[in-house]
């Protein structure tokens, strides 16, 4: 058997790619830091923009979510108790990924599920899912139609 002994310095490393990443790094940083210096504007942020051109709520609902038992997730009026939706085991993905999201940010900040969520339609025609524990918010138009008029659906049934 022959065995090969190495010397320290025979693992070499190609420098290209080391340099190609640390010039990622570099750029990345440097964009960065232009947007927090106001070189490059930050994108709109939806309140502000609503704000700014004077949007107003058309339809507001408060909505209590609800996990069962069985997997379903119960949607309630949370001011008249009326069931406005309900997703079987296997249906409502995209209702239960984003009461997930929200529902952590409250576990994070140490609130329970005592204060409604709140759907609000704009007078634009989008669609807001408003958490006013922590102020966190999901534009729901942004998912695509079917999942904006998944939630649209909870305004319809005896909307305030």
């Amino acid at each position: 058997m022959i065995v090969r002994e190495y010397e320290e310095d025979e693992i070499t490393v190609n420098r290209f790619p080391l340099m190609l990443m640390g010039g990622l790094i570099v750029i990345s940083l440097a964009l960065t830091s232009a947007v927090s210096l106001g070189v490059f504007e930050r994108q709109a942020v939806p309140s502000e923009v609503r704000e700014a051109s004077g949007t107003q709520a058309t339809a507001t609902r408060s909505l209590l979510f609800f996990d069962e038992a069985d997997g379903t997730v119960r949607v309630e009026d949370a001011g008249t108790g009326e069931i406005v939706g309900s997703f079987g085991p296997g249906t409502g993905g995209f209702v239960r990924s984003t009461l997930r999201s929200l529902v952590y940010q409250r576990r994070v900040h140490g609130f329970g599920r005592e204060v409604p969520f709140e759907l609000i339609e704009w007078n634009n025609g989008m669609l807001t899912l408003l958490d006013p524990t922590t102020q966190e918010t999901v534009e729901l138009h942004s998912f695509g139609e079917g999942n904006r008029t998944t939630f649209a659906n909870f305004l319809k049934t005896g909307a305030q």
